[in-house]
């Protein structure tokens, strides 16, 4: 299948209303711009995931009064989005709605014609109902406009039971049920236009989904901190490949050419990890990527990552990850099968 987006970085539109509430508006704007970028700068690890490019957009570029007051200031017009999302909304008097939206109804049934994808978070649902787009299609919105909508709108298949929903030719249409539903929506199309690995990525960095678990299962290994040691930087390349070799350590000392304090010390000051606390991250991110991309059984999982005894691996990751591996897969699994 051809990627339309191939040449360049896909053109994501979200809509400023003056009923526009703004948490979801700078949230996904962040995600979005944070995408094939920030996960390297927090962990030293490149990104292969090509760039989103997010515009608040509005019919003028004057600031624009919220619905809870204060100013929101789009930074781009009307545009050729290939992506658009209406996030959630203080829906106005009904009367008026036609009148009140009728430039970015037109705009978002142009933006439907040219194949964009267009999305909705929580009361934004309306808007693209009040544009005919989901006539016939299932769709979910926040519980409190279940009434409303579906007296107003009774053309559309709603399923509020639902946080997500994507429906229409080609999955055209999606929209999210309530008003945090957006962090569900920003990770599918992070999947959607880049890749799952990428998606994961960014429920890490931004801490997306439960967190009963605490902070650990979303951590990815700290960055090694820079440093002028050849020795070092040469072992560092070499263990990159050979992390799952048994006695690591004892092969890094003898490739190093120096005593064993001396070259421990100085991996230490040079990396800010002792060389085994190095080596069990190598393992542990390689079992974390495992488990997150791969059905591969966690007893060889282990063997991969450079244990051969698994129970050994479980007790070891869930110290290290806050969580057993088997629920580790478990938190992950949802964003790939979106």
């Amino acid at each position: 299948m051809t990627d339309p987006f191939q040449d360049k970085p896909p053109r994501v539109s979200i809509l400023v209303l003056p009923q526009s509430t703004p948490a979801a508006l700078y949230g996904l704007y962040e995600v979005f711009a944070s995408v094939g970028r920030t996960w390297e700068e927090l962990t030293g690890e490149p990104s292969d995931a090509r760039h989103l490019e997010p515009h608040l957009v509005a019919r003028s570029l004057k600031p624009i009064q919220s619905a809870l007051g204060f100013a929101i200031t789009p930074n781009s017009l009307l545009d050729d989005a290939d992506v658009v999302i209406v996030t959630d909304i203080a829906i106005p008097d009904t009367e008026a709605l036609p009148d009140i939206w009728e430039k970015e109804i037109a705009w978002l049934r142009e933006r439907h014609a040219a194949g964009a994808i267009l999305c909705s978070v929580c009361t934004g649902t309306t808007v693209l109902a009040e544009a005919g787009l989901l006539d016939g299609l299932e769709a979910t919105t926040h519980w409190s406009t279940v009434d409303f909508m579906r007296t107003r709108y009774p053309g559309v298949r709603l399923a509020p039971q639902k946080i997500l929903v994507a429906d229409g030719p080609g999955d055209q249409i999606v929209t999210a049920g309530g008003a945090t539903a957006w962090e569900e929506l920003a990770l599918y199309l992070v999947a959607r236009l880049t890749t799952p690995a990428e998606a994961i990525r960014i429920a890490k960095i931004f801490l997306l989904g439960d967190h009963s678990e605490g902070q650990l299962p979303f951590a990815g290994a700290r960055k090694p901190r820079r440093h002028d040691d050849g020795v070092v930087a040469e072992i560092q390349t070499w263990i990159a490949d050979n992390y799952h070799l048994t006695n690591p350590v004892a092969h890094m000392v003898e490739r190093s050419g120096l005593s064993e304090r001396t070259f421990i010390r100085r991996f230490r000051a040079a990396t800010g990890y002792s060389p085994m606390e190095y080596v069990q991250t190598l393992r542990i991110e390689e079992a974390k990527h495992l488990l997150e991309t791969t059905r591969t059984p966690i007893e060889l999982v282990a063997v991969e990552a450079g244990y051969e005894d698994p129970n050994f691996f479980r007790r070891l990751f869930k110290r290290r990850v806050g969580i057993t591996p088997a629920r580790y897969r478990q938190r992950f699994a949802a964003i790939l099968k979106r």
